[in-house]
């Protein structure tokens, strides 16, 4: 009776270990999903950026929608993998890097995505977005922080948006 009462204790054991690791990882994706909605920034020019966020495909996805004018509009699309989240942006270059971001223990405050690979970039030095941190710093103020990585050089944009009333 003790070896099948051992073996019962370590299957609980890893079907736990896995449901930590799914909810974690549905934790990072829950919390991109409280910036569904409308919001606004200035941009590193001063322009106006706006921003609005909407859930996808049976809300297993995010669509991000970034407006910096009437034609430049840019997507990007969030959505889980595995123990990771990803992302692709659908950038006004016209290039699509996508990103993943490991999603870190605890409350969810930052999100930090790396570059995984991009399709249709011209040439391994032409400009493309590397790196995005998203910050939150409250239910109406979140922070973007895009890397660009352009000839070798990284040029930092920063958007601190606010939620539309």
């Amino acid at each position: 009776m003790r070896p099948i009462v051992c073996v019962l204790v370590l299957i609980a054991a890893f079907g736990f270990v896995s449901m930590q690791s799914v909810a974690q990882e549905q934790y990072g994706f829950e919390k991109l999903i409280t910036l569904v909605g409308e919001w606004e920034a200035k941009g590193p020019d001063g322009k106006d950026v706006t921003i609005s966020y909407e859930l996808m495909s049976g809300g297993t996805s995010l669509m991000e929608i970034l407006s910096e004018s009437e034609d430049k509009n840019m997507v990007t699309i969030y959505h889980s993998d595995g123990d990771d989240l990803m992302m692709t942006h659908y950038c006004s270059m016209g290039n699509q890097p996508r990103m993943r971001a490991k999603v870190p223990g605890g409350e969810v405050k930052k999100i930090a995505f790396s570059f995984e690979d991009i399709s249709n970039l011209a040439d391994p030095s032409a400009a493309h977005m590397h790196s995005l941190a998203v910050t939150f710093n409250d239910k109406d103020h979140f922070t973007q922080e895009w890397t660009m990585r352009k000839e070798g050089k990284e040029i930092p944009m920063t958007f601190a948006f606010a939620r539309k009333k």
